[in-house]
């Protein structure tokens, strides 16, 4: 049912925008496709080098930013876990900012924006485990990220208050507040790539994950080396949140929001909660998107529409949880 949902929106995506498209002209160019034809050029040059490229961006970061969500969620058994909890989000933004503030061609600043997203969580790891060895090592790592987390964001502000105001400063501020107004289908690949590199594993790790969500004790009872596991689950999410962030800007509570109403349709059973995570989170931000880029004369900003729509929804999914967050 969430495929064919998911398939739904990104027809009914595929026809709206500012050159409007009906639904027939939508099959008449597939049709002219499959049979070997180009089809109309404008529908084509629509279809192949601005829509349906930012579309599968679009789905592509929203499931990412989900299951990273979930992943997170289950790891540290808190739920407002998000995939910015150990600094990744911080960390890239600030990569960004920097790779604009000296002036470096796109791929250059999103490889730059993705190389410091890694940094950030390397550094929280690297502090939460020389300061919390013989500690609770799972909030050491979350006050470690927290710390991370705001040195970076600092960071983002002297890069700011160093830009050009005319130039420079408007576009890191924009990118901040994400958008994919800027993908192309050379961006596809490598975010494609670097996804599917994250989400195998952790698609593997999800019965273990199930286990860490009882607790540590009880996961090694059962012949779970904890440490590894979750290792390895935070690698996976830091992966996945830096793709998304090193393309998009700093996108806003669909890693929070969409795990939680997964969670309401399958349960906590991490075997069925991290697919559906994925499709349920690439529906959400292909919406969310959708309206951002048609819903007035200029494009807004996601972080915008996410908090907007975010925020009240998940005031909602508290109300209705009576006992517990699974």
């Amino acid at each position: 049912m969430a495929v064919l949902a998911l398939l739904i929106c990104m027809a009914v995506s595929l026809c709206i925008g500012r050159y409007p498209l009906r639904g027939r002209m939508l099959l008449d160019w597939l049709a002219a496709v499959v049979s070997g034809g180009g089809g109309d050029r404008v529908v084509s040059r629509i279809m192949v080098d601005i829509r349906l490229p930012r579309i599968l961006i679009a789905v592509f970061a929203g499931g990412a930013l989900s299951v990273a969500g979930a992943a997170y969620q289950g790891i540290f058994r808190n739920p407002m876990a998000s995939p910015d909890v150990l600094g990744v989000s911080a960390g890239a933004g600030f990569g960004a900012a920097l790779g604009i503030l000296l002036s470096l061609p796109a791929p250059l600043v999103q490889l730059v924006s993705f190389a410091f997203g890694i940094l950030a969580v390397g550094a929280s790891v690297l502090i939460a485990w020389a300061a919390g060895r013989h500690q609770n090592m799972t909030l050491v790592l979350v006050l470690s990220g927290m710390m991370v987390s705001s040195l970076f964001s600092a960071f983002i502000s002297l890069v700011k208050y160093l830009a050009d105001p005319n130039s420079q400063l408007p576009e890191i501020t924009y990118w901040l507040m994400g958008s994919f107004s800027a993908v192309t289908k050379d961006s596809l690949l490598p975010a494609f790539v670097s996804g599917l590199a994250a989400f195998v594993p952790l698609m593997l790790l999800r019965w273990r994950i199930n286990l860490l969500t009882f607790g540590d004790e009880e996961a090694r009872a059962m012949g779970v080396n904890t440490a590894a596991i979750r290792a390895a689950a935070i690698g996976c999410a830091t992966l996945l949140t830096a793709s998304v962030v090193s393309i998009g800007g700093q996108i806003g509570w669909i890693g929070l929001v969409i795990p939680h109403l997964a969670r309401m349709m399958a349960g906590p059973n991490y075997l069925t909660l991290l697919p559906l995570s994925l499709l349920t989170g690439g529906i959400g931000l292909l919406v969310v998107d959708t309206v951002a880029r048609s819903l007035i004369q200029i494009e807004l900003p996601l972080s915008i529409l996410t908090a907007v729509i975010g925020a009240p929804f998940f005031v909602f999914l508290l109300i209705r949880k009576r006992k517990g967050w699974t």
